[in-house]
């Protein structure tokens, strides 16, 4: 009965969802499309949206707090929190929906096993977004970029 009254209360305050390819979470709202072939997963709060294929994981998350208006580079280090032995590949400013994004590629190791990064996060209008691809090196990461290219280039603020 309690759960079913909190998910009630949810929906009655606008919880998070994600209708016609538009999520909505209160300040945060972004248009996407999600990838094709991928499983949505269930992540609670710990991130907005993310979908799994063949071991690789892409993600997207949006927060809106005085308190994030720090360095792109800054940001990106917070992702990378728990991840040891980093190598970073390549990192650059790229244009995203009408502002600089700063894409990082790493390669790194999450509780003793490789894994291989690229991170894109963006600040706009008080928010900040971030997305990632993270999957075994090597082709299964290469398998995976396509996908994961196709969600950047469809994502839009609202």
């Amino acid at each position: 009965m309690y759960r079913l009254a909190w998910v009630l209360v949810l929906v009655a305050c606008g919880g998070p969802r994600l209708e016609a390819g538009v999520y909505r979470d209160g300040p945060v709202a972004f248009a996407i499309a999600e990838p094709a072939g991928w499983q949505r997963l269930s992540v609670g709060r710990s991130n907005d949206l993310a979908w799994e294929r063949a071991g690789a994981v892409i993600q997207i998350n949006g927060a809106c707090r005085d308190s994030l208006d720090i360095p792109l580079v800054a940001l990106t280090n917070h992702l990378l929190v728990g991840f040891t032995e980093r190598e970073i590949v390549a990192q650059e400013l790229v244009p995203m929906d009408g502002r600089e994004a700063l894409r990082t590629h790493v390669r790194a190791k999450l509780d003793g096993v490789a894994r291989e990064l690229v991170l894109h996060v963006l600040k706009k209008d008080g928010c900040v977004y971030d997305m990632a691809l993270v999957a075994p090196p090597g082709s299964p990461f290469d398998a995976a970029r396509a996908s994961y290219d196709a969600l950047l280039e469809s994502f839009g603020t609202r």
